[in-house]
């Protein structure tokens, strides 16, 4: 059974297949063995009994090759290829929004705008959050998918698009003519003060903007006056390895090993080591991470470890401690070949144990690992892990390989109640967030749109509108009341705080852009609000 590979865990590098150089280096029986597999292919290929798609019938070899190897060697087409270079490379070209699908009559979906990208060409023209876009270039956007938001809406910079939107309030719809342009996609999904000394940054992924970005964020955070960094990597899984390299070069002295790679061919091994003086050597750190967490997310996650540099607080991260090298193909398409294992500074592989290709048994041992981590403490773990995988922090501390970086202090996810599990099922919050923002987007835009850290402050979703939102639950199909499959008070009371919260939040990236949810959700934030009461630990590291 063949299984989705989530691309983003790779740990990037950049390389074009070049016949003639690989070949020269090939042994008698390899030769042998391609001479094989090329006969084999023409075999089928011409005397099959039907007619064969010969690229399907490679990329089919292709990816059997690639199963007898690891779990992260792999084959990329040509259009997913295409989609991972946008993510990497820090930007797309298109009109510049972010969008969602809105329930729309007979289950036809509607595409909707839930933000405008700041000095992007949708916000030139006046595009707003909230628009519905039932045409593109003439043709009804109704029953769209996200493909053909991407087919349509992108393109090259210079290109225009016609689109018409509905929006609520005017009677009419309005047209617009969008130049497409180069949109950023930034990795810095949010930089911001949680208190007069403590700055929260969240990275999303390592592209080749995120130091850049980094850097800005912790001087502007700086600037406010920030004394100690709280660095998010919770959901990052990945991206390229130099980028985890420089960005944990900020926090290390000079000479300081990062990480090191090891591999059979002589340009796999490396070691790399901190450069000059950092933005951040003396400060106290606290790294968030969970399972999704991965390859240069642990990188960083290890050698602040390692180094006693930084506390690590959360869930026990992927375990990805393979390289990767890209070689590029004739049709643009891609293999993703292990090349090396890295190892943190201790010496440890982080690397969860495999069985060649079997990705399916991979991802299930991973979860089991996962959650039997969450069940213990991080000392408790420790002392149950066979000694040969015990490893000395700079400072003295044990910490282990073989598996993924077990945070120094665990923190269990805050299982969600069964009526949030509903209301998240269903995306009732986000979808009467969105519904208020319809009713009332222009006296909310009016009385907010300047007044971001008032909203933050002061705004409440007040009790009647709290109610709107119960109804608006029951009409879509959640019970409440006594009964044996409905929803007490007492447990709608529990869940209260949070997703008035939830609302509010919702209803601020509307109002203003998809950063302005983190804030609000902070002290919902059941792991981060744990992490506040370590810095004493924090500042412990940050002196030695």
């Amino acid at each position: 059974m063949r299984t989705k590979i989530i691309f983003g865990v790779l740990i990037l590098t950049v390389g074009v297949l070049l016949g003639m150089q690989l070949e020269s280096a090939l042994t008698d029986d390899t030769r042998e063995a391609l001479k094989k597999l090329e006969n084999a292919f023409l075999v089928i290929s011409q005397r099959y009994v039907e007619e064969v798609d010969s690229g399907v019938l490679a990329e089919h070899a292709l990816e059997g090759m690639l199963e007898e190897l690891d779990p992260h060697s792999v084959y990329i087409d040509a259009e997913t290829m295409r989609r991972v270079e946008e993510d990497f490379s820090g930007g797309f070209e298109g009109i510049g929004i972010s969008f969602e699908f809105v329930e729309g009559v007979e289950g036809q979906d509607t595409l909707a705008v839930l933000s405008v990208i700041p000095g992007g060409p949708s916000e030139e023209v006046g595009l707003h959050a909230g628009d519905r876009i039932v045409e593109v270039d003439r043709q009804s956007t109704i029953g769209y998918k996200t493909e053909d938001v991407q087919r349509t809406l992108k393109g090259p910079r210079g290109t225009s698009v016609d689109i018409v939107v509905i929006r609520p309030g005017y009677a009419n719809p309005i047209n617009f003519t969008i130049v497409r342009d180069r949109i950023p996609l930034y990795a810095v999904d949010v930089a911001y003060m949680i208190d007069e000394i403590t700055g929260f940054i969240k990275v999303n992924r390592f592209s080749g903007t995120t130091h850049r970005e980094f850097k800005s964020a912790v001087e502007r955070l700086k600037s406010q006056g920030m004394q100690r960094l709280m660095l998010d990597l919770r959901g990052n899984s990945g991206g390229y390895m130099e980028m985890a390299v420089q960005l944990s070069d900020e926090f290390l002295p000079e000479d300081a090993l990062i990480v090191s790679q090891k591999g059979r061919i002589r340009d796999a091994n490396r070691p790399f080591v901190g450069t000059s003086e950092g933005l951040l050597e003396n400060e106290p750190i606290i790294v968030l991470v969970n399972e999704s967490s991965a390859s240069a997310s642990e990188i960083v996650s290890g050698a602040l470890q390692d180094h006693d540099r930084g506390l690590i607080v959360g869930r026990r991260t992927f375990g990805k401690g393979l390289v990767q090298q890209q070689y590029l193909l004739p049709d643009k398409s891609a293999l993703r070949v292990t090349i090396a294992r890295y190892y943190t500074p201790s010496g440890r592989l982080i690397q969860t144990p495999y069985e060649n290709g079997d990705r399916e048994d991979y991802y299930i041992s991973k979860r089991e690992l996962q959650t039997n981590s969450a069940l213990l403490s991080a000392q408790e773990i420790i002392e149950s892990i066979p000694d040969s995988l015990h490893y000395k922090t700079e400072g003295g501390r044990t910490v282990i390989g073989g598996g993924g970086i077990l945070p120094d202090f665990i923190v269990d996810v805050d299982s969600a109640s069964m009526f949030l599990r509903e209301v998240f099922s269903r995306d009732l919050a986000n979808t009467y967030a969105r519904m208020w923002y319809d009713r009332e987007g222009a006296s909310l835009t009016a009385t907010w749109r300047d007044r971001r850290d008032d909203f933050f402050d002061s705004f409440e979703v007040e009790e009647i509108e709290f109610q709107r939102f119960l109804e608006y639950a029951r009409v879509r199909g959640i019970r409440f009341g006594t009964e044996a499959d409905a929803f007490s008070e007492e447990e709608v009371e529990a869940d209260r705080s949070y997703l008035k919260a939830r609302i509010k939040a919702r209803l601020a990236v509307r109002l203003y852009d998809l950063e302005a949810f983190y804030p609000i959700m902070h002290p919902e934030d059941h792991t981060l609000q744990e992490a506040l009461k370590l810095w004493p630990e924090a500042e412990k590291l940050a002196e030695k």
